[in-house]
C-alpha cells in the first residue's frame, strides 16, 4: 500500500469530490452488482465489484432498463405482436437516431439512424465515401486506429483496387494536423479516423482534421465509439461527412447493442451505401424487382431493425440530454485528472508510466497506464472485484464513465493496482 498518510489523503479527497459532485445523485440510477454478503456464507467474495473502471468497454445498465425491456416483451411485443411494426417499430431507427443526435452528436434531425453493428456501419460509410470520390486511389488511416477500422480499410481497398496510405501514430498519442497534412493529397478519397484513440485516449481535433481532409478534396469517416456520450461532439458545426459509433460504452445500450451512423444531409444525394436490403428501399413492402434507395438517411438501413437491441440506450440518451454533455465532460475531466494524480503518487514509483495525454483538452474519458506486468495484474484485479481492462502490449485502461463512476471507485481501484505491483 502507499504510505498511510498519503493513502488517507486521497481517500479524503475522493470523499470530498464525491460530496461536491453535481452529478453524484445520478449514480443511484445505475444497477450495481449485489454485495457478495447478500449471497450468504457460500457467496463468492470475488463476485462483489469494488471498483468498476471499464465503462469505456461496457456501461452499467440503468435501473430502468430491466423494466423497459420487460414491458416491451409483455406489452408491445407480447400484446401487439406483428401489429407493432405498423404502430411504431418501423420508425425507431430514425426516431432514436434523432434523439441520440440531439443529445450527443450536435446534429440536426434526419441525419442519424440506428442499426447493424459498428463494423457493418463503418463498412457502409467507408464504401459509400470511397464511391463518392471516383478517380481517387487512396484511403488514409492511422496505424494505431482501432483494429476493425484498419481491417475494414484494408478490405475495402482490396475490393475497390485502392491503396492504403498509413499514417504512423504512436500508441501513446493519436492523429494530429501535422501528420494528416503530410498524408493527404489529390489522390485521397477518404480519411478514416477516431475522435478518441482506443489505446491512449488521445482526443483528436475533429474540426481541424476534417478541414484538412476537405481542403484536399477528400471525405472523412469519423469513428465515435470511444467518445460519444463522454465528450462534446458538434458534427454539423464541424462539417463532418460521416460518423459511426457504438452504443454499449457511454450510451449503456448493453452487450452488442446496435451502432449508429450519421451522414451529413448535404451528401445524401451523393452517397450510396453498398448493402442493399429491403428496409433501405424507398417502398419496402412493394417488394418489387429492383432496388430504389429510400431518400435520406433511411437508405443506410439494410435489414430488419434490431428493435429490442436499441431500446436500452434510449433512457441513457435521455439522461445525457437532461444533464447536458458539457456537465458530463466536466465530470470526465475531473475523474481523469484525479486518476493521473493518483497514478503519479502511487504507481510511477513502481515503474508505471502514464500513456495518455496529460493535457485534459487532448484526452477523452479513459486513462491508459503502462507496465510490463499489467496483463497478469489485470487478471488478478478482476478476481478481487476491481475491473479495468488490458490492451496489449502492456496497457491498463482506466475507463471512467462520468455518470456512473465515483471518485471513491478510482481510489479503490488504483490502490488495488498498487497492491498487486508491490507484491514481493
Amino acid at each position: 500500500m502507499p504510505a498511510p498518510d498519503r493513502f488517507d489523503h486521497f481517500v479524503e479527497r475522493a470523499e470530498h469530490l464525491d460530496h461536491v459532485d453535481p452529478l453524484a445523485g445520478r449514480r443511484d440510477l445505475f444497477a450495481a452488482p449485489a454485495e457478495a454478503a447478500a449471497g450468504g456464507a457460500d457467496a463468492d467474495p470475488a463476485a462483489a465489484v469494488v471498483s468498476y473502471l471499464d465503462g469505456n468497454s461496457l456501461g452499467r445498465p440503468l435501473l430502468t432498463t430491466a423494466a423497459t425491456l420487460s414491458s416491451f416483451v409483455s406489452d408491445s411485443w407480447g400484446e401487439r405482436l406483428i401489429r407493432g411494426w405498423d404502430e411504431g417499430w418501423m420508425l425507431l431507427p430514425t426516431q432514436i437516431g434523432d434523439e441520440l443526435a440531439q443529445a450527443t452528436l450536435g446534429a440536426a434531425p434526419g441525419q442519424t439512424v440506428i442499426g447493424d453493428s459498428t463494423t457493418v456501419l463503418l463498412y457502409k460509410a467507408i464504401r459509400a465515401a470511397v464511391d463518392a470520390r471516383p478517380g481517387r486511389s487512396e484511403i488514409v488511416v492511422d496505424s494505431d486506429n482501432f483494429p476493425t477500422d484498419r481491417y475494414l480499410v484494408e478490405g475495402i481497398a482490396a475490393e475497390r483496387g485502392l491503396t492504403v496510405r498509413w499514417v504512423e501514430t504512436s500508441r501513446r498519442s493519436g492523429l494530429n494536423a501535422d501528420l494528416l497534412e503530410a498524408a493527404v493529397g489529390s489522390q485521397t478519397a477518404v480519411v478514416v479516423a477516431s475522435q478518441v484513440a482506443y489505446r491512449s485516449g488521445h482526443l483528436a481535433d475533429v474540426e481541424a482534421l476534417t478541414r484538412i481532409a476537405h481542403d484536399a478534396g477528400a471525405l472523412v469517416v469519423w469513428d465515435l465509439c470511444h467518445s460519444v456520450g463522454s465528450v462534446p461532439i458538434r458534427l454539423d458545426e464541424w462539417g463532418v461527412d460521416l460518423a459511426v459509433g457504438c452504443t454499449y460504452k457511454y450510451l449503456n445500450g448493453g452487450p452488442g447493442s446496435p451502432a449508429f451512423v450519421y451522414a451529413r444531409a448535404g451528401l445524401h444525394d451523393e452517397l450510396r451505401q453498398p448493402i442493399w436490403g429491403w428496409f433501405g428501399h424507398a417502398d419496402p413492402f412493394a417488394m418489387g424487382p429492383g432496388y430504389t434507395p429510400a431518400p435520406g438517411i433511411q437508405s443506410f438501413i439494410s435489414g430488419t431493425p434490431p428493435v429490442i437491441g436499441m431500446l436500452a440506450m434510449r433512457d441513457m440518451v435521455a439522461l445525457i440530454g437532461e444533464v447536458g454533455i458539457d456537465a458530463v465532460r466536466a465530470k470526465s475531466v475531473a475523474l481523469t485528472e484525479f486518476t493521473i494524480e493518483l497514478a503519479d503518487a502511487w504507481l510511477l514509483p513502481l515503474g508505471v508510466t502514464v500513456a495518455s495525454p496529460r493535457d485534459s483538452a487532448a484526452r477523452g474519458s479513459h486513462v491508459t497506464l503502462d507496465h510490463p506486468r499489467f496483463r497478469e495484474v489485470v487478471a488478478q484485479l478482476w478476481q478481487g472485484g476491481v475491473i479495468p481492462d488490458f490492451r496489449a502490449p502492456e496497457g491498463l485502461r482506466v475507463g471512467l464513465s462520468p455518470l456512473s463512476t465515483s471518485f471513491a471507485e478510482v481510489v479503490a481501484g488504483l490502490a488495488a493496482v498498487h497492491r498487486e505491483l508491490d507484491r514481493p
